[in-house]
């Protein structure tokens, strides 16, 4: 008899051990001593990626008649930073610690308790000097020896060869000034005293020339969003689509981030998904619909109406990337953190993250941001291009309206920017110039953001499948089995073919023939070694979901009804079923797909 215990979550640690193990993700440059927040996907983990990136741009673009894809260089001229806003504001606060340089998020520095300890400078034999006073956290329960040490160790680090031996270092005056409780003063790792929050831009500075001057300049990518307002008009006047359409791009954007923490989660390479979803303003919907339809709980958001205004969509775009959540195995552990007013840029009308549990706690997936024309309007103000589009309906609605009803959409306007609490109001004249133009058919569109990032989701999927289970032999013998219950989705192999036994030319011969059948559809893996059930374990390992094996059955040594079927095993449940090997195909592929 066999016992079957589920533990608790998995760890982070036994999640990145399985990674590297089993050739999911690796650490970049590892023989080198790692590079920091740069990981590497493994044969298995490009699989994983690969089939999360095909199915977000198939549920996005390809079953969508209203969704065009870009794939726009990484490179880009860095005036588009300039408009966007990244060159002066894309930054974290950062404090640095003072004994090692080492910088840290300000919004990342954990409370810690402890003794603050000064020292006037430090020395060594050989003539070397800190000549400026050290502080650091004798965090609670640390000896003071260990302490010592570690301060002479971090003063060794930073000063290089020039200081000697750490041992020798000798740190003067030392003076106990305060206890503390609950301070974010203090370096998390070195407890040396961070100085005061700066601005720290993320993006990564590159020179695109052969000069490498100021003038050569560039930025890698820190987002791919910029690309696609910056093609929005070469996409709209070539794809003869009218709005509400939307862009949607896959590729890779790169943050200096202060900390990369947490594995894969927070990286400085990374993979972006994302849509920039172009509807017409409320008040061109007012005009062609005579209303805007107003959100209320239990609107029905199945399929989008002329009448919607950026409020419906940006909830219908929630609704949407629930489901495509839920269509991937991760659907039941999600929340939402609806941004307060206070959280807001002063252009977005909401934002919403959509939210999971990850081992670390829970955490941002994507987020689904309404961004109003912002985006197109700076890029038409800083390149002197227009980003309007010319709609012939709201020109024919428009021409119906009386100049009175044309007043009231004005001072409606107008009523709206004096209430704004963030940002400017737009001017009475700018408000009547841009009606002006509406009134002809003319407008710049505003978006609703999805935004998710792909390593996030490959960890999301890893963490949500990962479990651990305790199994019982017959002989009271206790093994800690893990198994990834992948969705087959997106599962990296979606079947294992096994010949019941390798020593069987026949078995192994059929086994063959359906691996050669199944893998030009399916990502399959051929397995011959140790016992079925290690192999099955092997397999489960790994996230796969569905097992086949040729057996004697399969040869027709028990009867010529059972001949040329094989046996199906399910990864979740453990069920096993006969199926004919002409039958296998049309089964597998509904399921995986």
């Amino acid at each position: 008899m066999s016992s079957d215990t589920k533990t608790s979550a998995a760890s982070m640690e036994k999640i990145v051990s399985l990674c590297k193990r089993r050739g999911f993700i690796y650490q970049s440059s590892e023989i080198y001593g790692g590079c920091g927040g740069i990981w590497d996907y493994g044969p298995l983990g490009a699989e994983l990626k690969r089939n999360l990136r095909d199915i977000w741009w198939r549920t996005m673009t390809r079953e969508r008649e209203d969704v065009l894809g870009l794939d726009a260089g990484i490179l880009m001229n860095p005036a588009i930073w300039k408009a966007s806003g990244h060159v002066d504001t894309f930054a974290d606060l950062m404090r640095e610690c003072s004994l090692t340089n080492k910088r840290v998020r300000a919004d990342h520095v954990e409370p810690q308790d402890g003794t603050v300890l000064r020292y006037s400078a430090a020395h060594a034999p050989n003539g070397w000097r800190w000549d400026r006073p050290i502080t650091a956290l004798l965090k609670n329960g640390e000896h003071i020896e260990s302490f010592r040490k570690r301060v002479r160790a971090l003063i060794a680090q930073n000063a290089g060869e020039a200081a000697g031996k750490p041992e020798e270092i000798e740190l003067l005056d030392e003076t106990k000034t305060d206890v503390v409780a609950g301070s974010v003063d203090f370096h998390p790792e070195t407890g040396g005293l961070l100085g005061e929050a700066r601005p720290f831009n993320l993006m990564l500075k590159t020179y695109l020339g052969p000069t490498a001057t100021e003038d050569d300049v560039t930025y890698l990518r820190p987002e791919t969003a910029q690309a696609i307002f910056a093609q929005f008009k070469n996409v709209f006047d070539s794809s003869r689509v009218k709005v509400p359409f939307g862009i949607g791009q896959i590729g890779k954007a790169f943050r200096n981030e202060v900390t990369p923490k947490n594995f894969t989660f927070r990286s400085r390479e990374f993979e972006q998904m994302e849509l920039e979803f172009f509807i017409k303003p409320d008040e061109a919907v007012e005009i062609i619909c005579g209303e805007v339809a107003p959100w209320h709980e239990g609107a029905d958001l199945s399929e989008p109406q002329p009448n919607w205004g950026w409020e419906l969509w940006h909830r219908y775009w929630v609704d949407q990337r629930t489901r495509f959540y839920q269509g991937i195995g991760i659907g039941n552990v999600l929340e939402y953190y609806w941004q307060t007013p206070e959280d807001l840029a002063h252009y977005a009308r909401a934002c919403v993250d959509i939210l999971c549990e990850f081992p670390f706690g829970t955490e941002e997936l994507e987020g689904i941001a309404a961004r109003g024309d912002f985006d197109l309007s700076q890029h038409q103000k800083h390149s002197g291009k227009t980003q309007e589009v010319f709609d012939e309906e709201l020109k024919n609605a428009a021409a119906k309206l009386s100049d009175e009803q044309k007043e009231a959409l004005i001072q409606k306007r107008l009523a709206a920017e004096a209430a704004k609490t963030k940002g400017s109001p737009l001017p009475e004249a700018d408000v009547r110039a841009w009606f002006e133009r509406l009134f002809k058919g003319n407008y710049v569109p505003h978006v609703i953001e999805p935004s998710a990032g792909l390593d996030r989701m490959a960890l999301a999927v890893i963490a949500k499948a990962y479990e651990e289970f305790e199994k019982t032999d017959d002989k009271g013998k206790k093994e800690t089995i893990t198994v990834l219950r992948f969705h087959p989705r997106v599962a990296p192999i979606k079947v294992g073919v096994f010949p019941l036994l390798k020593n069987k030319p026949e078995l192994v011969a059929k086994a063959r023939e359906v691996y050669a059948l199944l893998k030009k559809h399916l990502n399959c893996f051929y397995d011959e070694t140790a016992s079925i059930g290690r192999r099955y374990a092997r397999q489960d390992e790994v996230g796969t979901p569905f097992g086949v094996t040729i057996d004697f059955e399969t040869c027709g040594e028990k009867g010529p009804e059972l001949q040329d079927t094989v046996t199906l095993r399910h990864r979740d449940g453990g069920e096993q079923e006969r199926v004919k090997i002409s039958d296998l195909l049309g089964k597998l592929l509904p399921l995986c797909s």
